[in-house]
């Protein structure tokens, strides 16, 4: 991929987390670093493949508390007789065995455990009864709960008792500059994981990368960057991007919430302006200054437009 040092520095490995750039995930990252001390209930929303069980390790991290256990229950493997089972040794008169433990995919939690896990959560009192969580609770769901408790498919006062603070994770179509930080952490991860030569990226295969919608997310994102790594083959492990159409990919752009016509169109400009660019560079062998020369650009405004894109120090002259 034609980026540059300065990229790569800011990809941050912690076990799996990985740091993002665009504005949503700089205020996720502060508000972790704020509550990460506390004990207050955390629960991350978000889709499937957005790293909500990653973040949940990050908040534990954070938290001053990392050389304890963390706990994570998968919730949509359990009935009450073995959900009971998982909470027991994280409650009081049993040793607590964990500093955090993650309730993931909460929602998924049939009535009966729903009930249990109730019980066990700790309600302020001076004194626990036993049986009561003595870990800080983390819980991850990628439904939507306001739509659940009105289905009547999950408690209200469960709710309010997991939700101390909400986090959304956001979708990665809506977080499109992370992108080029991903794709190297992932190139560099699995060049290293599969004794390969890590992969240098043409300009197509980052315009199909930056351009496809991603429906699974970060984990959608890191299958087909390791496919790369692992096949040597750019056209291969991309065949089904490029199958999809360009009205497709244009239209991704567009936040699904959206209905603007203005904001249609602008999301249409970015994406022909970004195709326009990254053609011109492939052109010129990604020499900036005969690429904003075939723009009829200047350089500056070259130089700013690739920083808006995620390729600030894209190749040298």
């Amino acid at each position: 991929m034609k980026t540059g040092a300065s990229v790569s520095v800011m990809v941050r490995e912690e076990a799996g987390h990985i740091g993002g750039l665009c504005p949503a995930m700089q205020s996720l990252e502060s508000v972790i670093a704020e509550i990460a001390p506390t004990n207050i209930p955390v629960l991350f929303a978000g889709e499937s493949g957005t790293g909500k069980a990653i973040y949940a390790q990050h908040l534990h991290r954070l938290s001053g508390r990392d050389e304890d256990a963390f706990a994570r229950i998968t919730c949509a493997a359990l009935n009450s007789a073995t959900f009971a089972s998982e909470l027991g040794p994280h409650t009081n008169g049993n040793g607590a065995s964990s500093s955090t433990i993650l309730f993931d995919e909460v929602t998924e939690l049939d009535a009966a455990c729903q009930r249990s896990l109730l019980y066990a959560l700790p309600d302020g009192e001076m004194n626990p009864r036993r049986g009561t969580l003595q870990a800080r609770v983390v819980s991850a769901t990628s439904r939507n709960l306001d739509e659940e408790m009105r289905a009547g498919r999950f408690r209200a006062d469960l709710y309010y008792r997991i939700n101390g603070v909400c986090l959304r994770l956001p979708p990665l179509r809506e977080r499109r500059e992370d992108i080029p930080l991903l794709v190297e952490f992932f190139l560099t991860k699995y060049a290293a994981s599969f004794g390969r030569p890590r992969p240098q990226l043409t300009p197509k295969t980052v315009r199909i990368l930056m351009d496809h919608s991603w429906p699974g997310n970060i984990r959608e994102l890191e299958n087909v960057v390791k496919n790369i790594v692992a096949l040597g083959d750019e056209q291969r492990a991309l065949a089904e991007f490029e199958a999809a159409p360009a009205e497709e990919r244009v239209e991704s752009v567009v936040a699904p919430a959206s209905f603007s016509l203005k904001a249609a169109a602008r999301a249409a400009s970015r994406v022909a302006e970004r195709e326009m660019i990254l053609k011109a560079l492939e052109h010129t062998r990604w020499n900036r200054k005969r690429a904003a020369q075939e723009l009829q650009i200047s350089y500056k405004s070259l130089l700013y437009k690739l920083k808006q894109i995620g390729f600030e120090d894209s190749a040298a002259e």
